[in-house]
């Protein structure tokens, strides 16, 4: 039985997690499971993922803390199931406050010049990398205002800051979303809501790197990129990225490159 008491920092709180089922997407809601939050569990296509965390968290904590936890599925490449997917969470948990804008796609790889992208390829990139998360943040603006705190959290990559090795259409569109994130952060940070991001470069267990360190090496994909460290990332550093910008209100407009330090940041 639920003990009624506030013994978890983020009990109360709801989550919307999109791309839920990939290996940063899983992190991120364990870490805010097992800190009271209810979460919005969203996935594309892989179902069994989103249902086999679903019962792990009821299991876990939904008693411990009254946390509730749903799953949807939704093509975030079409803007309708956008709407559907807010719709749905709010119906069913309520207006997120932490919204975790972590879905994407590559589209296609292994660009070697700009004529190989066709202007279809790009905007479907684009709508899916960028469009819907600004349609989802613009949907769920409102209650973040109205309750006067909220988190938006984008998971962008290290594309967005080097151009990457996927191609143009991928590297612009993960690089809008950090225009965004400074628009937003300077247009909402008085009213209590800070929005921020996180630029992972190649991260183990992922849908887009699905590989480990070890198996990687032995394919020659790490030759692609150096990391400094000599490792690739792993879901839970990223993920714990996201939970110190969740729980530190006085870090808003940033984007983080969470990768090994390929990147120099001032």
């Amino acid at each position: 039985m639920s003990t009624g008491h506030l013994k978890a920092p983020l009990q109360g709180k709801i989550a919307l997690v999109t791309g839920a089922t990939g290996g940063i997407g899983t992190a991120v809601c364990r870490r805010l499971a097992a800190l009271g939050c209810s979460i919005g569990i969203h996935y594309n296509t892989d179902q069994d993922a989103a249902l086999a965390l679903l019962e792990e968290f009821k299991e876990d904590y939904m008693h411990a803390f009254g946390s509730k936890f749903v799953c949807y599925g939704a093509d975030l490449g079409n803007y309708e199931e956008v709407r559907e997917l807010h719709e749905h969470i709010v119906a069913l948990l309520g207006p997120p406050n932490i919204l975790i804008n972590n879905h994407g796609a590559t589209v296609q790889t292994g660009t070697k010049s700009i004529d190989e992208v066709s202007i279809s390829a790009f905007e479907d990139a684009w709508r899916i990398n960028c469009g819907s998360s600004y349609l989802l943040t613009q949907l769920c603006m409102p209650a973040l205002e109205g309750e006067g705190w909220g988190r938006v959290i984008f998971v962008s990559s290290v594309a967005g800051i080097t151009g990457g090795i996927i191609g143009p259409h991928y590297a612009s569109a993960k690089s809008a979303l950090h225009g965004l994130i400074h628009w937003l952060a300077n247009t909402y940070a008085k009213k209590g809501i800070t929005v921020n991001g996180v630029a992972p470069a190649l991260i183990e267990q992922t849908k887009m790197l699905p590989g480990s360190n070890e198996e990687l090496s032995k394919s020659g994909a790490n030759d692609i990129v150096v990391v400094p460290v000599g490792r690739l990332g792993m879901p839970d550093e990223v993920a714990e990225t996201v939970l110190w910008m969740i729980n530190t209100s006085y870090v808003t407009n940033k984007v983080i490159a969470v990768d090994g330090g390929m990147v120099p940041q001032h």
